[in-house]
């Protein structure tokens, strides 16, 4: 899956799974102050992303995710792997 993909793939998911409108899913854009994604939607990302594109992740491969952009790097990382 390539980069582009995994960004539209990502952005689709929380359009129309979590409410978020789509000009505000820019990378520097911080996830929980800007977005309003709280620790319950972190969850539900987790299995999201899990059924989506394929990748298990944990609450702890998170914590370091501030923005969606190093939300995009995480997830595009993993795929390469």
């Amino acid at each position: 899956m390539k980069r582009e993909e995994v960004i539209a793939t990502i952005n689709k998911f929380l359009v129309e799974d979590f409410e978020i409108e789509e000009a505000q899913l820019a990378p520097e854009k911080l996830i929980v102050q800007e977005l309003g994604i709280d620790s319950l939607d972190i969850i539900d990302i987790i299995v999201r992303v899990n059924e989506v594109i394929g990748i298990k992740l944990t609450k702890e491969d998170l914590l370091p995710v501030k923005t969606l952009g190093d939300f995009y790097e995480l997830i595009c990382s993993r795929v390469a792997e």
